[in-house]
């Protein structure tokens, strides 16, 4: 079984939540960036990642603003289950910009990334990786991907949202519209590609936003798999 769920910002409380804890063999946990646990190097951290390499379940993480991306890029790149991934260290994983993923019959589209409002004062803090904003060869990329896809994937999955749709949230809330490049870029293809349905973190809701649009946060929501004949999806060994 495949699970979304959004942001996890490396706090350690999300490890023990209970949905996390029902996690089993053979399921996939599809995190929607920010993960934060690949940050700063800390024995913590470190921990943090030899425990969820040993799990029996896989972590895939897209990326978001708060992730190290720097040391994400040095790791393994391999394939796994049709796509790109970064290895980071047994059953975790980050999963690459731009790249289609086949899982329990499910395809499932993947772009991280996104532009932090506060990078200015994370710049001088020595936290800010300006790889967090995605260059216009990965989105062309991205869109190539779909495009040689028919244009048609069931499940994207990204940390920023399309324009209009982050538009409606931060205008509900009162805050000041902060629309960037890659919400514009998701925007387009959102017009162009057949998908069920789009899962993003980044606002930092658990909301159904539009009959095709979901912001997560603490949520986890599970994705039925399709039965497909000769399925042999596997766990990375």
């Amino acid at each position: 079984m495949v699970y979304v769920t959004g942001d996890m910002h490396g706090e350690l409380e999300r490890l023990y939540d209970k949905n996390f804890r029902k996690l089993k063999s053979g399921d996939v946990l599809i995190v929607c960036g920010d993960f934060g646990y690949i940050f700063d190097g800390s024995k913590t951290e470190r921990e943090v990642i030899n425990y969820l390499a040993t799990r029996r379940f896989v972590t895939a993480f897209v990326d978001g603003t708060h992730d190290n991306l720097e040391r994400i890029g040095r790791s393994r790149v391999t394939y796994w289950h049709g796509g790109m991934v970064h290895r980071i260290k047994g059953n975790l994983i980050h999963l690459m910009r731009g790249q289609i993923f086949g899982i329990d019959g499910n395809t499932f589209f993947t772009f991280g990334g996104g532009e932090s409002t506060d990078k200015d004062m994370r710049r001088d803090q020595g936290n800010w990786w300006s790889e967090e904003e995605p260059t216009a060869l990965e989105m062309a990329d991205g869109a190539k991907a779909l495009d040689e896809a028919g244009l048609k994937v069931d499940y994207m999955i990204t940390h920023e949202p399309p324009s209009l749709v982050k538009s409606a949230m931060l205008l509900r809330k009162g805050s000041a519209d902060r629309i960037n490049k890659l919400n514009g870029f998701f925007e387009e293809i959102g017009k162009a590609v057949n998908f069920k349905h789009w899962y993003f973190g980044s606002l930092h809701e658990d909301r159904v936003i539009t009959p095709h649009h979901t912001c997560l946060f603490k949520n986890m929501i599970a994705i039925e798999p399709k039965k497909v004949v000769g399925d042999k999806d596997e766990l990375i060994t």
